[in-house]
């Protein structure tokens, strides 16, 4: 007879192993179902109407069911192929960390919870990862299956001959004596159950019985004394093992603390992976009401050109493995609710309430520690006819998406673009490349408004080059069209428009910490310590939601790059953790390709730096980026900011064909570290003709700053130089260059002396008058002016930068 039933005990596990086969076949393929049906419902294929939604979500709720099937297969698998082994866990611990797991669902319920442990522990044979799905699955069914205002009963105690008595006992729908038996056998669901349309899988008691049996206990379902069912254990006792915690359910180690992450791009995931390195045991849950986790949006504007050709690639790390939901339960096991909306935090009970936004259900799902990381909205301004079709933001896949189908099949031929900040700059290209006529429209008096004017007025005449058509100090009034964009109208004209973007830049996401009574700044940035940790001691936040302490002046400020969310979730992931990382600040570092050229900034800008007291020195320096006899050598501009007073750089500027994120970065670790013009001068970086010159770039640009500082050089830009000619000054411009370039292009009424006759013709200038000497990088003109100080010149001084830095209009032949 013990033959027989070892017989079909063996047949039954390779009945579940092969079903445990099928089942994760289909998972891939119900995943991808269920992300095709919840995009269709998100409206990003076109409008739906109310009986195809419905259609829709039903069929939503049944890939649901199906998928909970597949997971309930396959985690009974892994219980009925356990044969125990050394692994011990506590049965008490398991049961509270179950019961809270519960403890909101029950109280939306209005369900009494009683709690009877009449042991301080209560170790058995079997895994805590494993024990405590089972005491969860147990206490789940409990809530499932009793109505709102009953009574639920959790026990554990000593069952005497060295096992401990478990048992849960609501008072439910109960379930008839005929069917006790069965409830443990896979996909037997109680008749009552089927007949309320109770959803569920037939799973988890399977898997109840399945573990506890692993662990040589037996369990029984029986008629509860509460009028429901009465689910019972008794289990061998282990030996506690050694240097374990009789508090917490694994062994050598404490539990790790329930962590709820809202938000699922990109300093949302990074929290939740950081915290599941240092935490192994942590209930890790990502919320994201999004339809893709954890995408590259900076890569948006090459999806959109076409040079990322899938989609795919967005959402993938290195080896090609899609970060989807998937990804993150089986390789990092973290939770994720994707396409669900967090809509309150309530911090007293330190809970938050979402929505399903494809189902319409809410729950509360409990924390420990909260994260924010809802990043950003787009600024969308109340323009007539901003609601029209054809009209986006590049914000999101879905807009960017909706973008790329336009342009790739020709259907916009104009495009404007509103708002000329990094965004609207960025995907200019991208839209050129696609054969659109585009018009870049900005309301302020120059494009780029994190740059000097004169820096950014070089972007804007490269863009005329490249046949983009920029208007600035203009303010868009209206859209109009049939249903869709057909035109724009301004303050100073109408033009054809197929499609508008909006790039007028983004704004914090934080509603959400607003109405949980979170401290914010006035522009709506969450306040945050240095620890990532907002007002409330238990949540934290992180990325383009929060404001950002600028490293030079400690200032706050908004800076929404994806480089500073990734770096704020590291930090954040700590301090959830127990570790006390600190996040030092961020100087505003930016870089964005246009057509060939590299535009980068860090730091303060000269105009900034006026603004805020700083004696400030600048240098200008136009030169190649590598030995001049390399014949990939390319030109490079340079404005580098920094302070009269204690020599310490304050920011960069830089711009070019050449390798510019190369000295930015260079900028960047001086300004992280407070050097000097005098520090970063003597900076031992590497050199090879391939690669820089004997003296980089920064090197020189900084003995600028340093001749200027120690009165060897005096220098003028050319903003002074246009403000001093529009008061009335008189200047003298004198051009020290070749008869060359001097025939090809020049400023308007300047004297030309070449430098090599200039000590033999410095009679011909007058010694009266300012006079600027200029010469095509201005390396001829500092020669210049001291052949001119040596001849008694007293008010001569260097134009910076020369004529390839000059911004303005010159008189060309």
């Amino acid at each position: 007879m013990a033959k027989h039933d070892d017989v079909l005990k063996n047949e039954k596990k390779e009945q579940i192993e092969q079903a445990a086969i099928v089942a994760h076949q289909i998972k891939s393929p119900i995943n991808t179902l269920q992300t095709i049906l919840r995009t269709i419902l998100g409206g990003f294929a076109g409008e739906l109407n109310e009986r195809q939604r419905t259609m829709l979500q039903s069929a939503d709720g049944k890939a649901s069911e199906a998928m909970d099937t597949v997971k309930g297969l396959l985690a009974l698998s892994d219980a009925v192929g356990r044969h125990g082994g050394q692994a011990a866990a506590d049965l008490v611990s398991a049961l509270r960390h179950g019961v809270e797991r519960y403890r909101a669902a029950a109280a939306d319920k209005h369900l009494e919870f009683i709690l009877q442990v009449e042991l301080e522990e209560a170790w058995v044979g079997t895994s805590p990862a494993a024990l405590q799905e089972t005491v969860a699955a147990i206490i789940e069914n409990a809530v499932k299956y009793t109505p709102d205002g009953g009574r639920i009963v959790a026990r554990v105690a000593d069952g005497g001959e060295g096992q401990v008595a478990f048992s849960v006992s609501d008072s439910g729908i109960g379930v008839h004596e005929k069917e006790w038996a069965r409830l443990f056998q896979p996909f037997f669901r109680a008749a009552n159950a089927k007949k309320l349309g109770i959803s569920g899988t037939g799973l988890g008691l399977a898997f109840v019985h399945a573990v506890i049996t692993a662990a040589q206990g037996t369990v029984k379902a029986a008629k509860s004394d509460l009028g429901g069912v009465e689910v019972s254990a008794a289990i061998p006792r282990v030996a506690r093992p050694k240097g374990a915690d009789a508090r917490h359910p694994a062994h050598g180690r404490k539990a790790g603390p329930r962590v709820v992450v809202v938000g699922g791009v990109a300093a949302g995931p990074k929290i939740a992976s950081r915290v599941m390195r240092l935490l192994p045991g942590a209930d890790v849950t990502i919320i994201e009401s999004g339809r893709v986790l954890s995408y590259a949006g900076c890569g948006l504007p090459f999806y959109i050109s076409g040079k990322v050709k899938d989609q795919s690639l967005l959402v993938s790390i290195d080896e090609g493995v899609v970060r989807g939901p998937e990804y993150f339960e089986r390789v990092k096991n973290i939770r994720v609710l994707q396409r669900t909306e967090a809509l309150e935090i309530d911090r007293q009970g330190q809970r938050v309430r979402v929505k399903d936004l494809v189902q319409g259900t809410e729950q509360w799902i409990p924390y420990d520690k909260l994260a924010l990381a809802t990043g950003a909205l787009p600024i969308v301004p109340a323009i007539p006819g901003v609601g029209l079709k054809n009209v986006y933001t590049l914000h999101g896949l879905e807009h960017a998406e909706g973008i790329r189908a336009v342009a790739s099949h020709r259907r916009a031929v104009d495009v404007t673009i509103v708002g000329a900040g990094l965004i609207g700059v960025e995907m200019t290209e991208s839209l050129v490349e696609a054969g659109c006529r585009v018009t870049l429209v900005e309301l302020q008096s120059q494009i780029l408004q994190g740059f000097d004017g004169e820096m950014a007025e070089h972007v804007r005449r490269y863009f005329g080059t490249r046949g983009v058509r920029i208007l600035v100090s203009t303010r868009v009034t209206a859209f109009e069209g049939d249903g869709r964009v057909e035109r724009v109208v301004s303050e100073h004209g109408t033009w054809p428009a197929d499609m508008v973007i909006m790039g007028a830049g983004v704004r914090p996401n934080s509603g959400l910490a607003k109405e949980a009574g979170l401290e914010v700044f006035p522009n709506g940035g969450i306040q945050v310590d240095e620890h990532m940790r907002t007002s409330d001691p238990n949540i934290f936040a992180a990325g383009d939601c929060v404001q950002c302490r600028d490293m030079i002046t400690g200032r706050h400020f908004y800076a929404p790059f994806g480089g500073n969310a990734n770096r704020q979730g590291r930090v954040a992931a700590d301090n959830i953790s127990g570790r006390k990382s600190t996040f030092p600040g961020v100087l505003g570092t930016a870089v964005c390709k246009v057509f060939d050229m590299t535009v980068a900034r860090t730091g303060l800008t000269e105009r900034l730096a006026r603004e805020l007291g700083y004696d400030v020195v600048t240098a200008l320096l136009p030169a190649l980026d590598r030995a001049h006899f390399m014949p990939n050598a390319a030109p490079i501009m340079i404005k580098l900011i920094a302070d009269a007073k204690t020599r310490k750089l304050l920011g960069m500027q830089a711009i070019g064909y050449g390798e510019v994120a190369k000295r930015m970065d260079v900028a960047v670790t001086a300004l992280t570290g407070g050097l000097t013009a005098d520090d970063v001068a003597n900076l031992d970086l590497s050199y090879a003709p391939s690669y820089s010159n004997a003296l980089d770039n920064i090197h020189t640009a900084c003995n600028i700053i340093r001749d200027k500082l120690d009165g060897c050089l005096e220098g003028i830009s050319p903003v002074e130089v246009r403000r001093k000619l529009n008061e009335g000054g008189e200047i003298v411009f004198l051009d020290v260059r070749t008869h060359a370039e001097f025939e090809d292009t020049r400023l308007e009424g300047c004297i030309h002396i070449p430098l090599p006759v200039l000590r033999a013709r410095a009679a011909e200038l007058p010694r009266d008058k300012e006079i600027v000497v200029y010469s095509q990088s201005s390396l001829s003109a500092y020669e210049a002016s001291i052949i001119l100080r040596a001849e008694g010149f007293r008010n001569v001084k260097v134009l910076d930068g020369g004529l390839m830095m000059w911004p303005y209009d010159t008189v060309t032949l």
